[in-house]
């Protein structure tokens, strides 16, 4: 199970340094008055004195660079037309409400969603999948890379704007323990992926491919956005896999329903473990 490490103003939480500084502070206090109980003097200062503030110091240390850790990566919300190096067609899908993904180094990428994602009528229950609704092929929108980025297999993306599309991780030896959850986002490039109708499985395999110059896609991990998320979007780390998530509301067209908002998460840093 995915344990969710939340950024220090979610939920109205205490900040993990402050939660880290009273475990460690009470014993080694304790230790440092222990050691102290004669009161030796060197330098004019207590021994226990001396000590306490030596553990003050790395206890501060130590919150500082845990604060600095839970900030690493953020995401802000802006409002701007979707890349013209997408095809025109695909362009009118998208909304132009995005998203901006910040990280240690500056702005990663931006992402536009499409203001309805084709749905089926009924979710389609298989073991591992999330998202049983979606056909694969299916065009969730587009994203812009700003700098260069690793997919979920570690694999460099260089910047550049793609379009997004849904499929799922093979049952078969090659992928076992990829990840619990089957569903990923696939990269095409924009420049050859031209209309919003879904495509294949295998095409967009095909165009994934292109899209990093190998051979094998570039696939970015879908998690669950059920749960602790009341507040999207938002970016919050996974404890186990070192990675973090984009939460966000996906606008959903189920065929023959009512649109309605689905709440998703997106590995935007991180890889599978054997990557």
């Amino acid at each position: 199970m995915r344990t969710l490490i939340p950024n220090e103003k979610q939920r109205g939480d205490k900040p993990r340094a402050a939660v880290l500084l009273r475990i460690f502070c009470a014993p080694l206090a304790g230790l440092a008055l222990a050691a102290g109980a004669p009161a030796q003097w060197r330098g004019g200062k207590p021994r226990a004195t001396a000590l306490l503030r030596i553990s003050f110091v790395l206890l501060a240390g130590l919150a500082l660079a845990s604060g600095a850790h839970a900030q690493d990566y953020k995401v802000e919300t802006f409002d701007a037309a979707a890349p013209a190096e997408l095809a025109p067609a695909i362009r009118e899908t998208l909304g132009s409400a995005a998203l901006r993904v910040i990280g240690p180094q500056g702005p990663l990428c931006e992402m536009w969603f499409r203001t309805a994602v084709p749905a089926r009528a009924t979710t389609q229950q298989k073991l591992g999948v999330a998202y049983g609704q979606f056909e694969e092929g299916t065009l969730f929108g587009a994203v812009r890379f700003l700098r260069e980025n690793r997919d979920f297999r570690k694999q460099l993306v260089k910047p550049g704007v793609f379009t997004l599309r849904y499929a799922l991780n093979p049952v078969d030896g090659n992928h076992m323990g990829v990840s619990p959850i089957r569903d990923f986002l696939l990269l095409l490039p924009a420049a050859e992926d031209v209309s919003p109708a879904n495509i294949t499985r295998e095409d967009t395999i095909k165009l994934s491919k292109k899209s990093i110059g190998l051979n094998h896609p570039s696939v970015w991990s879908v998690t669950s956005g059920e749960g602790e998320h009341a507040k999207m979007p938002e970016v919050a780390r996974l404890e186990e896999e070192d990675a973090w998530v984009l939460y966000f509301r996906l606008p959903v067209q189920p065929a023959g329903g009512a649109a309605a908002p689905l709440a998703m998460g997106l590995i935007i840093f991180g890889h599978a473990p054997e990557a």
